[in-house]
């Protein structure tokens, strides 16, 4: 028996083993486990370590309990076997070592949910790890998660659509790096030694699909916006908008990786400006509504001339047409006023993409109502990503500032930079003969501000968009 099961058995005695994954959540073993993982998280500081030789007893304690809690949790989830025995193993040698800087890579690696994409198949994960959008610390979370994967989802993903990586996710119970606005889980925030070739990235859709719905209804609400039918009633439910989210995400994912791309698409290890990173999600975005349009229309025009699809093409018709709704409204009513006016790339795109659809006479702000041409949108919505694809396919023969530049131009083109902007007046000849560093520096934090439309919607928003924090698919 290990020092550390020995610890656990005195402190806690052993939980009663978890055999049913449905109702883990519900068990005395996961209390534990959780409890324990918010109590150690306030003794760790920023790079996961405990540095306090006096909070070492009481972090031993902790560590205890939550091996005590994996192992009784374990034969519910018998599909991870190997990760969560590699997983106790991790944290039995974290506090051995002394509670130093966390090294749990052989417990990643050993978690490879994308190999078990079954509709309703749950994972118990626990790692040192910061969350996006969330804590940028790297603390002891733990998360009870389900898998979102229904049939239409799994012929996209074994058809035109492949992407081995994506994992789609419900949240069931979580730590408080995840009561945030944090809607992902990716394994570079774990706490590692090396990074490994990376198999997998995954996103909550719930989450994703019950911000969406508070927010748009609300907005709806505020600009006084006649919904079409197909959008109001993802507004009252929710397992229609999340699947509507993994069938968004599962093409904006892939797009990262395919088209005629001028750079590395993730964009790693590379320091750019904001408006760059907007561009390419929305890229994304928009290459899922372009995806989506041309779903619709083939899967329509069989079933026009009489041709009986199946249930999945069924479902992969309905909910072609509620992605290209997802994208316009989560864009403009949350995207666009959601979080600070600090580099917010994603603000910057929900912004461009309601400019641009208003320039070009398919949404109206008249009378203080919001309206939209809705037979004009998906052209109009599809010329923006061309605009994109446009700029990429020219810049992989351009240096690399001349891209920025080329960039700056096609948003300026189509929202008003700040008045103080050096980018508007024409950068100085030191900056454009120097160093990419410059012309990065030279942008404003603001550099696009928000238009007296966003404003004022901001204002009226923000109690809303504040209530998302931490949502999950069962508060609305």
């Amino acid at each position: 028996m290990s020092p550390t099961t020995a610890n656990s058995q005195a402190i806690i005695g052993e939980p009663e083993v978890v055999e049913d994954a449905s109702v883990a959540e519900q068990s005395t073993a996961w209390k534990m486990l959780k409890d324990a993982a918010i109590a150690i998280r306030p003794l760790q500081i920023k790079d996961g370590s405990i540095p306090e030789q006096g909070d070492h007893a009481a972090a031993g304690q902790h560590v205890a309990t939550i091996v005590a809690g994996i192992r009784a949790l374990s034969p519910a989830f018998p599909h991870d076997a190997e990760y969560l025995d590699a997983l106790v193993i991790d944290f039995e040698r974290w506090a051995a070592d002394g509670f130093g800087v966390p090294d749990f890579l052989d417990s990643l690696v050993a978690f490879q949910p994308q190999q078990h994409r079954v509709d309703g198949i749950r994972h118990l994960v626990v790692f040192p790890m910061y969350t996006q959008n969330g804590s940028s610390d790297r603390l002891v979370e733990a998360l009870i998660v389900e898998t979102i994967w229904p049939e239409f989802i799994a012929e996209l993903e074994a058809g035109d659509y492949g992407n081995r990586l994506f994992v789609s996710l419900r949240l069931i119970d979580f730590t408080p790096g995840y009561d945030t606005n944090s809607a992902v889980l990716f394994p570079e925030t774990v706490a590692m030694r090396e990074i490994p070739t990376f198999t997998w990235g995954a996103i909550f859709q719930d989450r994703e699909a019950a911000r969406f719905r508070r927010v748009t209804r609300a907005a709806a609400e505020i600009t006084k916006l006649d919904l079409p039918d197909d959008a109001a009633r993802m507004l009252d439910d929710q397992a229609l908008t999340e699947k509507t989210f993994v069938m968004w995400d599962i093409i904006h994912d892939r797009t990262h990786m395919r088209g005629d791309l001028p750079f590395d698409p993730f964009m790693i290890k590379q320091r750019m400006p904001f408006f760059l990173y907007s561009l390419e999600e929305l890229r994304c975005d928009l290459t899922a509504f372009r995806e989506s349009v041309r779903i619709q229309k083939r899967l329509a025009t069989l079933a026009e001339g009489g041709e009986t699809l199946p249930d999945a093409e069924q479902e992969m018709l309905e909910h072609a047409g509620l992605v290209q709704y997802a994208v316009i409204f989560d864009r403009i009513f949350r995207f666009a006023i959601t979080g600070s006016r600090v580099r917010n790339y994603d603000g910057l795109g929900g912004q461009l993409l309601f400019a641009w659809l208003h320039q070009r006479g398919v949404l109206h702000w008249t009378d203080t109502q919001l309206a939209f041409d809705w037979d004009g949108v998906p052209d109009a919505v599809v010329a923006l990503g061309d605009a994109i694809d446009e700029l990429y396919w020219r810049s992989i023969d351009r240096p690399k500032t001349a891209h920025w530049l080329a960039a700056y131009d096609l948003v300026r083109g189509v929202l008003t930079p700040h008045p103080a902007s050096a980018w508007a007046r024409g950068l100085p000849d030191e900056v454009l003969a120097g160093a990419p560093k410059g012309y990065t520096d030279a942008v404003l934090d603001d550099e696009f501000p928000l238009s007296m439309f966003f404003e004022a919607l901001s204002k009226k928003m923000k109690p809303v968009i504040e209530s998302t924090v931490g949502i999950r698919g069962t508060d609305d």
